[in-house]
């Protein structure tokens, strides 16, 4: 069946029969169990060309795997090609230009670990073990978004390979159209196999967490919108309702109790962040515990990465956010506090500061005029808790929604329908249709928050 496909490929190739098969499969959500007819490990662009034709000549589904992380699954398939790009980590970075090119094996941290190096960093995530590809196809927010905008705002050009087996590389003067689809508009339109970004410079940030008692969300949450508007761009804090780990980095007291956090990082000195957040300390009730301390920008995005490791139970909901009015304050608690796991969690991204200066028209991100990106998390080691985690975030999403922009992030959303993705696209999606119809009409690229011609 696959001699032509071991003919052409230097990679790696896994099929059902082969011992490391059941490893090869698993992505970072542990609820998902799907059963690929075949996986491509790909070490270089002429193994993905020859495995996107292969599959394509076959009729047979192709899956996108990065960095696995998507908690939809779509990094996989039944019966079908998992393109694994893993194997792809290559990393350069040009310190005069301020620019580094990563390959779409990548995670966060490898592209980090190199950039730091040079004391420059590109705009991404909060978790060290993200896939670049997928965090940056989606749009890409994390801790410099507010002063850099985000992971798209900052992406220079990208080379794809196309369903049709050609190569091309995508840019603001090379195929502008797809560069444009290609910053915010998912794995659509082809498998990109290098990404070129803009770095900017940051060395030590001043961050970490600080988490109030439940009993104090509703005066941290008021005092958190009215804040932020008026913070400096190079201060990022996002809240979150969940409870503390049962680990050893947090004092044991505290184990299982319900927060609210917020999550800081500051991009200068211990004394400027200081100043900055010199009304947190005064206005805001004394907090259980604040970890905030200058620490490497790396270590920064690595930090929750031992609460969160790959094959965790994960259901999760996203929606944008412009405001967060008290009665929408009321809904969050009510169901934060009903949290079906230790794990468990809400979280409110800051995608305003930089973020507002790209214009709606100029990527197929459409909420420029958002002030947050939320995610509703069920999570848990057990998968007999699947069931409850699901129906935790179903729940708490159903209520809040309405206090919503009513589309959402497409890197936290699950496989939720055509209705969803327009919601989340709004005025862009015709012109992404359009985009999908010069270079992918087939839809050979459908394992995705997919635009149909």
């Amino acid at each position: 069946m696959t001699i032509d496909l071991h003919e052409r490929l230097r990679g790696d190739i896994i099929e059902k029969d082969d011992e490391r098969y059941d490893d090869a499969r698993k992505l970072y959500n542990g609820m998902i169990d799907k059963r690929p007819r075949t996986i491509v490990r790909c070490t270089s662009v002429a193994d993905v060309i020859n495995a996107v034709c292969y599959a394509r000549d076959l009729h047979i589904p192709i899956a996108i795997r990065g960095g696995g992380h998507n908690g939809a699954g779509f990094a996989t398939c039944d019966d079908g090609v998992v393109i694994d790009l893993s194997p792809m980590k290559g990393v350069h970075v040009d310190p005069h230009e301020r620019t580094v090119r990563a390959e779409p094996g990548c995670t966060q941290g490898d592209v980090d670990y190199v950039t730091h190096a040079f004391g420059l960093a590109v705009p991404a995530g909060i978790v060290s073990s993200t896939g670049v590809a997928g965090l940056t196809l989606g749009g890409g927010h994390g801790y410099l978004s507010r002063q850099h905008g985000l992971t798209i705002d900052n992406l220079l050009e990208a080379d794809v390979v196309l369903a049709d087996g050609r190569f091309v590389t995508a840019s603001e003067s090379q195929h502008p159209d797809l560069f444009w689809a290609l910053r915010g508009g998912g794995g659509n339109f082809g498998v990109v196999t290098s990404f070129r970004y803009r770095l900017h410079p940051v060395t030590s940030v001043y961050g970490g967490p600080i988490f109030f008692d439940i009993s104090d969300a509703r005066e941290v949450m008021r005092w958190y919108r009215e804040f932020l508007p008026q913070a400096p761009k190079r201060f990022s804090p996002f809240l979150g309702l969940k409870k503390v780990p049962s680990v050893e980095a947090f004092p044991k007291e505290l184990w299982g109790r319900q927060i609210c956090a917020l999550v800081c990082c500051f991009d200068g000195s211990a004394d400027e962040a200081e100043q900055v957040m010199r009304p947190l300390r005064a206005e805001l009730p004394a907090p259980l515990l604040d970890g905030c301390t200058t620490m490497p920008y790396p270590h920064l995005q690595r930090m929750f990465d031992p609460l969160l490791p790959p094959g965790l139970q994960w259901y999760w909901k996203g929606d944008v956010v412009r405001e967060l009015p008290d009665e929408a304050i009321d809904v969050h608690l009510e169901h934060a506090a009903q949290a079906p796991s230790e794990l468990s969690l809400m979280h409110l991204y800051p995608i305003d500061g930089a973020v507002h200066d790209v214009s709606v028209a100029d990527t197929a991100w459409q909420f420029r005029d958002a002030t947050w990106s939320m995610v509703i998390a069920g999570i848990d080691p057990d998968p007999a808790r699947a069931g409850a985690l699901t129906s935790w975030a179903r729940n708490y999403w159903e209520a809040v929604h309405p206090y919503t922009a009513g589309g959402a992030y497409v890197n936290f959303m699950m496989d939720e329908g055509p209705d969803r993705i327009r919601a989340t696209y709004g005025e862009n999606y015709a012109r992404l249709v359009e985009v999908k119809r010069v270079y992918d009409p087939a839809n050979t690229f459908h394992l995705n928050q997919n635009i149909q011609v």
